[in-house]
């Protein structure tokens, strides 16, 4: 249950609206409308201090001087960022209003002027898990006011997200003249455009905003009247991609111009599903891991489309192309994750500032935020266009399909992403070591390494320095399998069979890889070492495959499994969410590896594979369905049940 507090305290209480309302009676109602289930009025913060300590669910708190769109507290109250919401505003500080600092999207200080990029807005969402740290701020702080309780709050540690006000109007007030003018303001907006405006992302890649955001509200809005909900469209354009998929298999050039025409569609649906959400505010935590599930399994099953359509047109590799490219974006992902988590860990924890802007790390730094900062600007959309995203993957593969065929699709998005990766990975690599922020130490390292029962029950590291660093011993695993790779592409071109032994050894060292779980991820690059252990994975299984002679498609099938697991780990942790329900029966990178590597030496490749895949997506697809539907039905059933 949602409890919303307005706080009636200062000169604003007072106030009475044109209609001769009071504002704090205004806002009362507002909350209710936005969702609250309860509201209560308190006259100061030891009141409001007793009501927080008896509340279950969130506690919205407002002070008794915002004039605002319900729009705004709707958008506030059911904010997905996170639990602990403020909302921040772009107007001067008046007397007495905290100022606050935000660095991707979380408040990092407040009521600090040097840095100040907002004011507090006099109104926060606080979750379940921070209402005892906002009831001894409440106590703290009485007799002070709202803005009092939020710096309190900070001032207790917790991650606070900012909510900003774009289109709508938020405004505080002091007096009779600032409340008509504010009125006159939100009166003056038509709340429902601005909303749909606001469906669409602020700031999105360049193929997104001209080519797709332009009339893609038009849908969502149409979606909204006929009552689908964001998790359909997902599905609809789910049935797009595949369709796409499959006619880019068919080739023939009216199938591949269809096949572009879909994707695009389908791409377009994408961003409708996301843009419906934030229209409806119809937001879940199933429904943003099945967007984000399905917009790599989506890509992937083009990926397959393409590669089987090479290969039939006569292009011997075109499997290996479609292998390749998964894998690449995969691992791509994987550092795109870490590295996020990396800078929000750094945004709150901001280093000192330093006459030399912190060498070559901290110029790069801040020429990147001076670039995002100019937007519309060429650098501003060559910078996020350079680093490939998914309206251009979709776009090259769209357009390259349809004109020059699959293999020529395949071939683009390889290139071009080989580009991204290098480029994004050596600035963010120079941007981390001058940040030397410990990302790994604020997760849990074990889990989201993916490691099984082999790498937990291995012994210690020993004493020589290079056996304690993480990301050094799982760089070596992964060029130990992209070297057998190589080894067996040559030996079987050559039409010889690859040592039985080589697989073995292969297998030694990517197991360097396991002996530094129980190490500290403490070092500035560690964050690229989930990245590592699953290009290790993956290339071994590649290699493995390619060295028994299995079909192409199995191999890729493999590797899509393993990638759905994979994913399911990320979406978790940037959802902070807890580990699946069934992920210790996964083995584990190196007890899946060892299983392949027994069925390579007992000369059965590809039914290990086929097995352990079949295996693998069983237990997916039980994990998912305990997760979302079960574990919660009994949550549910148990609330519902007598005490």
């Amino acid at each position: 249950m949602t409890l919303a507090i307005v706080l009636a305290a200062g000169p604003a209480a007072g106030l009475t609206t044109d209609a001769g309302e009071r504002l704090v009676d205004r806002l009362a109602g507002q909350w209710r409308r936005a969702g609250a289930d309860e509201v209560r009025v308190a006259a100061d913060l030891a009141e409001l201090a007793d009501l927080v300590a008896a509340a279950t669910g969130p506690v919205l708190v407002s002070g008794a001087d915002l004039v605002a769109h319900t729009a705004v507290l709707k958008h506030l109250a059911t904010s997905p960022v996170g639990p602990t919401v403020a909302l921040v505003l772009t107007d001067p500080p008046a007397a007495g209003q905290a100022t606050v600092r935000e660095e991707r999207g979380q408040v990092v200080a407040v009521d600090d002027p040097e840095g100040a990029t907002g004011v507090f807005g006099g109104a926060l969402r606080v979750g379940p898990a921070d209402l005892p740290a906002l009831a001894a701020a409440a106590r703290t702080a009485a007799g002070g006011g709202v803005d009092r309780l939020f710096a309190d709050l900070a001032g207790c540690g917790t991650l606070t997200f900012a909510q900003r006000v774009r289109l709508l109007v938020a405004h505080r007030v002091g007096d009779p003249a600032e409340l008509a003018a504010a009125q006159a303001a939100v009166a003056a907006v038509d709340e429902d455009r601005a909303e749909l405006k606001l469906s669409v992302k602020e700031r999105d890649d360049f193929f997104t905003t001209f080519f797709v955001s332009t009339w893609s509200p038009y849908v969502t809005k149409a979606a909204a009247r006929i009552g689908l909900g964001p998790s359909g469209v997902t599905m609809i354009s789910v049935a797009f991609a595949v369709a796409a998929a499959v006619l880019f298999g068919v080739g023939g050039r009216l199938a591949l111009v269809a096949g572009g025409v879909l994707l695009y569609l389908g791409f377009v649906l994408d961003c409708v599903d996301g843009q419906l959400a934030r229209y409806t505010r119809h937001f879940s935590a199933w429904g943003g891991w099945l967007d984000t599930m399905a917009d790599r399994a989506k890509e992937y099953a083009v990926y397959a489309g393409l590669g089987y359509g090479a290969t039939h047109a006569g292009f011997r590799y075109g499997w290996a192309l479609a292998i390749a490219a998964m894998t690449l974006q995969t691992v791509r992902h994987m550092t795109d994750t870490w590295y996020g988590v990396l800078h929000d860990e750094a945004a709150r924890r901001p280093r000192a500032a330093t006459g030399d802007a912190g060498g070559i790390g901290g110029k790069l730094n801040a020429a990147s935020t001076k670039v995002q900062a100019d937007t519309g600007s060429v650098s501003y959309w060559l910078k996020r266009t350079v680093v490939f995203p998914i309206g251009e993957r979709w776009a090259l593969m769209a357009v390259a399909a349809a004109l020059f065929g699959p293999l020529v699709a395949l071939c683009a998005v390889l290139v071009w992403g080989v580009l991204a990766f290098a480029y994004t990975g050596g600035l963010r690599t120079l941007r981390a070591r001058w940040m030397r922020v410990p990302v790994m130490s604020t997760v849990d390292t074990g889990l989201h390494r993916d490691d099984g029962p082999l790498a937990r029950t291995l012994p210690a590291p020993g004493r020589l320095p290079a056996v304690r660093q993480p990301l050094v011993l799982a760089v070596l695993g992964a060029l130990g399998a992209a070297g057998l790779l190589l080894w067996a592409l040559v030996t079987v071109h050559a039409g010889d069979d690859l040592p039985g032994w080589a697989v073995a050894f292969a297998f030694v060292v990517l197991m360097s890889g396991a002996h530094g779980a129980r190490s500290a991820h403490g070092g500035p690059l560690d964050w690229l070492v989930p990245a590592a252990l699953r290009a290790g994975e993956y290339l071994f299984a590649i290699a493995v495959g390619v060295a028994g002679r299995v079909s192409p498609w199995l191999i890729f099938g493999y590797v899509f499994v393993l990638t759905l697991h994979h994913y399911d780990l990320t979406a978790r942790l940037e959802k902070r969410q807890a580990a699946p329900p069934l992920h210790a029966a996964t083995l584990g990178w190196e007890g899946r590896s060892a299983l392949l590597t027994i069925g390579s030496i007992a000369g059965i490749v590809s039914i290990a594979l086929a097995t352990l895949g079949t295996y693998l997506l069983v237990v997916f697809v039980a994990s998912v369905v305990l997760a979302w539907v079960v574990l919660p039905a009994r949550v549910r059933g148990g609330d519902r049940s007598p005490g």
